[in-house]
């Protein structure tokens, strides 16, 4: 059965945009879990410009589910991540820049960074998955890295402008959760995904987990935040299913 990963980043964007206390991301996160997510993703990013170390540390002894850490290739963040033992933690590329994780990890050119931070991750017991673009190649590289888990980059597919661009991302997207099965490898999939589209990307045979995020949040200002978790799940299960 497809899961659900909520995550709770722009919860914590809200909170950072006014320096507040609230909305609480410990709160949403539990209440994200009653609603039925499967698991709660967070990325501690290395600006800071959302989730905090102190709700990492606050969240991990509360969740009933699992916490899956986003986090870059850096020795800041396997340390942190050291420190908090989480279940599972997911290697992204990060730059200043970006308004948000834009691309996947490449980890083919960079295979022995990402095999050392897979080496003490796994060594600690906490499992890694690769956030990867729908690429054979970097498919391959994740195997050869010792990452049990990848996490296909959906973006590509979810900013398809026409219906034939849309069909072309979704074959590649389709292509790399059977290579990765093949494999061997526990595929999962998010980013971009939202109410309109996730339909398309749950149907797929062989994922087992997708990450979603801001568009729950979004949607949770409109009908509120258990009912966009629920609704989100319902979708991706009616379509898992329907396959």
């Amino acid at each position: 059965m497809i899961k659900l990963g909520v995550n709770i980043d722009h919860v914590a964007t809200l909170r950072q945009a006014r320096g507040t206390q609230y909305p609480s991301v410990v709160q949403a996160a539990l209440r994200a879990e009653e609603a039925g997510a499967d698991s709660i993703t967070i990325h501690l990013r290395e600006d800071r410009r959302h989730i905090q170390d102190a709700d990492v540390f606050a969240l991990r002894p509360l969740l009933q589910t699992k916490m899956n850490l986003e986090m870059a290739v850096t020795e800041e963040m396997l340390g942190i991540a050291l420190q908090v033992k989480p279940q599972d933690v997911c290697l992204v590329p990060e730059r200043r820049e970006e308004r948000t994780t834009e691309g996947g990890l490449e980890v083919a050119g960079n295979l022995v960074a990402v095999s050392h931070a897979c080496q003490v991750l796994r060594d600690a017991g906490i499992r890694v998955s690769l956030f990867i673009a729908p690429d054979i190649a970097q498919i391959d590289a994740a195997k050869a890295a010792g990452a049990p888990v990848i996490e296909i980059h959906t973006g590509t597919f979810a900013d398809a402008e026409t219906p034939e661009e849309q069909v072309h991302e979704l074959a590649r997207v389709q292509a790399a959760v059977a290579h990765g099965r093949k494999l061997g490898l526990v595929v999962n999939a998010g980013h971009g995904l939202n109410i309109h589209n996730v339909h398309l990307i749950a149907a797929i045979p062989g994922i087992e987990e997708l990450n979603i995020g801001h568009a729950i949040v979004a949607h949770a200002i409109f009908v509120g935040w258990e009912y966009a978790v629920r609704e989100m799940k319902a979708l991706m299960l009616q379509a898992a299913k329907a396959e």
